[in-house]
């Protein structure tokens, strides 16, 4: 039998890929791959690969409740979740739990300009 051995690429449909790609560039510092498959961006993070693209065919990311994503928890790690937050807070994105020590360090979750909830954390 074949083993899957964990996640190896993750990527959020979204309204504007332009736009989304934008959002995490200047708000997380994400860096553009040298290339991208059509319809998409992906950034080079790591250990896994990250992406915004067009949505597949039938999605409707407005038929969605309460948001894309509702179910599934997306977390990035950023090596200061407490100055990201308030970089993100202070540019007015909508933080949808506080910052709180814990487990996997300082954590808050944000929603990102189609909605998803991203969880950050600083704990490596």
């Amino acid at each position: 039998m074949a083993t899957v051995t964990g996640p190896d690429f993750i990527a959020l449909q979204v309204r504007d890929v332009d736009a989304a790609a934008t959002f995490y560039e200047r708000h997380l510092g994400l860096r553009r791959a040298p290339a991208s498959p059509p319809g998409a961006v992906v950034f080079t993070t790591a250990p896994v690969p990250f992406a915004v693209r067009t949505p597949l065919p039938g999605v409707d990311l407005d038929a969605v409740a309460p948001r894309p994503g509702a179910g599934v928890a997306l977390w990035l790690h950023a090596d200061d979740a407490q100055q990201l937050h308030d970089h993100l807070a202070d540019a007015g994105v909508p933080i949808l739990t506080p910052p709180a020590d814990g487990p996997f360090g300082r954590t808050f979750t944000f929603a990102d300009p189609d909605g998803y909830a991203v969880t950050i954390h600083d704990r490596a």
